[in-house]
């Protein structure tokens, strides 16, 4: 038998390790392959209008985890404060703008939707009702907390669910914000849960909600929550109705216009009796006016960035700043360090913060002169457009100041809004520097001292300590019993606990 050379037994030997690392990467790919169909299929089934975030895990246990990582707040935005922060203690000059509005009470830095029924539970604003149909709010403030919302609106009706109490359905909302908001059950699809977005989306478009692209829905999936609102007390006898100011489009004018012709106002600030309207969360409207939304860059493409768990990739439901993760978020598409693209971020959330605090200010003395000039005996033919001048200003403030990253989202359209807002403050205080001249009164109009949230509340005579321990109490007896009432229904999810 003839000998094989040694050159031979090389290219053998070759071959036989380049077969076997073919058929290894062969195998791994058609396994990453299986696994990644299995990434969107449940491993169990979810029931209509499923409000219980931990059942929809059974059958996403991925997509879960991120979800209830919305807990963790550890990580805290270098502008827009801290998560959960007092932000009235931090800003006591926010007291007097709210004067006569439940936020003058109480007003934190948001936190993740894990605490989206527990802090609407825990604030001021929603009073301490200790019967069903007390307190000062209606159910209408349910509507952005939970996924009970939809279960509730199919089982009660739309109008009659908007005719309840805040305290009426305390027993039925303890659900935190999760799946059934943004998902259909059957196949997973993003859908729009709230009726007030599909309505307000056909007013300001023309376009029925349903016929949005995937990439929308990213998007639009989060505007059912994040945007401008009211509720409007014409629409359903009895109820408060969660109603978007689009008739006219998307801007902070359009949605003056909308409230001027409807004659709408939030409340009365006592100090100058001026008309108010309070900005909600306008997020998704001034997101269209910055760079990101004009390129069809979505919500989700940077607060949900995709994360991979072996070969399955899936959107992080982990709802946070992409400033928490900036290689996941901003670094897919941008090529600068992190370091770099933080400072982007930070300079323009600065700046943007240098000038509402400037109105703020303007707008506190705004106020107060405003109510020297009726102590000096001013009409109310000579105070109207004050007081029009005042409601523009404080608008255009809140606009931008209640719209969390709108400072980073549409930086420019937010220096437009609040320059023409710095404007009439300033218009508002010339005439009214004329009107208490008419009158007598040459001096200054010296400002109380409003150093502390305490006493800036006290100015305006609240007893915020009667009403904290008015909450202490609905904490300690009614909670509990909403919680055993949820648990006898089957709605509580005893795993989120």
């Amino acid at each position: 038998m003839k000998k094989r050379p040694l050159p031979g037994w090389l290219v053998f030997a070759a071959s036989l390790v380049v077969t076997f690392a073919l058929g290894l990467l062969a195998s791994s790919i058609m396994e990453r392959r299986a696994e990644a169909l299995q990434v969107n299929t449940p491993l169990a089934a979810i029931k209509p209008f499923e409000s219980r975030n931990s059942a929809w895990g059974d059958a996403y246990p991925r997509q879960y985890g991120t979800l209830r990582d919305t807990r963790d707040m550890s990580f805290t935005p270098p502008v827009v404060g801290a998560h959960g922060l007092d932000a009235l203690g931090e800003n006591p000059r926010q007291v007097i703008l709210w004067a006569g509005y439940a936020f003058a009470k109480d007003y934190n830095h948001p936190r993740g939707h894990a605490y989206a029924v527990e802090d609407v539970r825990n604030t001021l604003r929603t009073g301490a009702p200790m019967k069903l149909g007390e307190g000062p709010q209606p159910a209408s403030c349910w509507v952005c907390k939970s996924p009970d919302v939809p279960r509730l609106m199919n089982e009660l009706g739309i109008d009659e669910f908007y005719k309840r109490k805040w305290s009426d359905l305390g027993g039925e909302v303890t659900n935190h914000i999760g799946c059934a908001d943004c998902h259909d059950p059957k196949t997973m699809k993003l859908s729009i849960t709230r009726p007030h977005l599909a309505i307000g989306y056909k007013a300001a478009t023309g376009r029925d909600i349903s016929t949005a692209s995937h990439q929308e829905m990213r998007t639009l999936a989060c505007a059912q929550c994040h945007v401008e609102y009211y509720f409007d007390k014409t629409a359903v006898p009895g109820g408060q109705v969660v109603t978007l100011p689009w008739k006219h489009g998307f801007t902070v004018e359009a949605a003056e216009k909308y409230y001027d012709e409807a004659g709408f106002t939030d409340f009365v600030n006592p100090i100058s009796k001026a008309p108010i309207i309070k900005a909600q969360h306008p997020d998704y409207e001034l997101w269209q006016m910055g760079i990101h939304g004009q390129r069809g860059v979505s919500c989700a493409d940077c607060h949900m960035p995709y994360t991979t768990d072996g070969s399955q990739k899936f959107s992080s439901h982990h709802v946070q700043s992409p400033l928490a993760d900036p290689g996941k978020s901003c670094q897919v598409c941008h090529r600068q360090n992190a370091g770099e693209l933080l400072r982007n971020v930070t300079e323009r959330q600065t700046k943007i913060a240098d000038m509402l605090a400037r109105i703020e200010q303007q707008l506190v003395h705004a106020h107060f002169e405003a109510k020297a000039a009726w102590d000096a005996g001013a009409t109310g033919d000579e105070m109207k457009p004050v007081l029009q001048l005042i409601r523009q200003s404080q608008w255009r403030w809140d606009f931008v100041a209640a719209s969390h990253g709108a400072s980073f989202h549409a930086p420019l359209e937010c220096a437009r809004i609040l320059d023409d807002g710095l404007a009439r403050a300033g218009e508002a205080r010339l005439a009214l520097a004329r009107i208490l001249a008419r009158h007598g009164q040459l001096d200054p109009v010296a400002l109380p001292d409003l150093s502390t949230k305490e006493k800036a509340q006290s100015h305006l005579g609240l007893d915020i300590a009667s009403e904290r321990a008015a909450k202490a109490e609905f904490i300690r007896t009614v909670v509990p019993q909403w919680l055993r009432q949820a648990r006898e229904n089957g709605t509580l999810d005893e795993n989120a606990l």
